[in-house]
């Protein structure tokens, strides 16, 4: 699998998921930087979390603008793969790859704290290596991670099996209002959402953070199997 990660000012999970990448995968991704102004030959194209450009104006709103969104939004109409995670998921919905938008956390506070979440979908390559319903521990580290769209938006990923996880308690139990199994307060306990076909997903959590049994839990692996599987095939 051909992987890229898209670096901008302020990123500072890239190296993080350059791991969870090589350790999966097998080889390790290429750097990009987001005034590229062309990708190399690639499968899978990540924006990865962080702050970018400082979280000015909104987070993710400033590198959207970035000359590699260009590409990467290419990239993505002609069927190409696209995971953002954190920021990079903030950033898909500023360049509207994604529906929806990520407000500031319901608390009004930073969150550094683990969290669960249920997989809503199989039928995808970011999932498939999850049974739905599967619940599975990712770290959380955002303060605008409250995921919102309009009841219309809303119904139609429902309706279109595009909701790809939610955030639970430990044991899988759904429940939007408990700030303990959705700690930011997104809608419908939204984590983490895909395109229309499937193929851009962005989610909050970090699955990246665990893959590797050295940190004690390998939680995250599947996300990183599947696209292996799916993109190698």
């Amino acid at each position: 699998m051909k992987a890229g990660i898209v670096v901008f000012p302020g990123t500072n999970r890239e190296r993080d998921m350059e791991q969870a990448l090589r350790l999966v995968s097998g080889k390790a991704p290429t750097m990009l930087w987001h005034r590229d102004t062309s990708l190399p030959d690639l499968d899978l194209i990540v924006l990865p979390g962080g702050f970018s450009f400082g979280d000015y104006l909104r987070s993710g709103a400033m590198g959207a603008h970035s000359p590699i969104l260009r590409e990467v939004r290419a990239f993505a109409e002609r069927g190409g793969y696209v995971l953002g995670v954190c920021n990079g998921f903030q950033i898909l919905t500023e360049a509207q790859l994604l529906p929806g938008a990520l407000l500031r956390n319901a608390g009004m506070r930073f969150l550094s704290q683990d969290g669960f979440l249920r997989v809503e979908t199989q039928d995808t390559a970011f999932t498939r290596d999850w049974s739905k319903g599967d619940v599975f521990r990712a770290p959380l580290a955002h303060g605008d991670g409250n995921y919102t769209a309009s009841e219309a938006e809303l119904d139609r990923l429902e309706g279109e099996d595009r909701v790809a996880f939610r955030y639970v308690c430990a044991k899988g139990t759904l429940d939007a209002a408990n700030r303990v199994s959705n700690p930011n307060g997104s809608q419908r306990s939204i984590a983490g959402i895909l395109s229309a076909n499937k193929r851009v997903c962005g989610l909050m959590p970090h699955p990246e953070n665990l893959v590797d049994p050295d940190l004690g839990a390998t939680d995250g692996v599947p996300l990183f199997s599947g696209l292996v599987k799916s993109l190698v095939a």
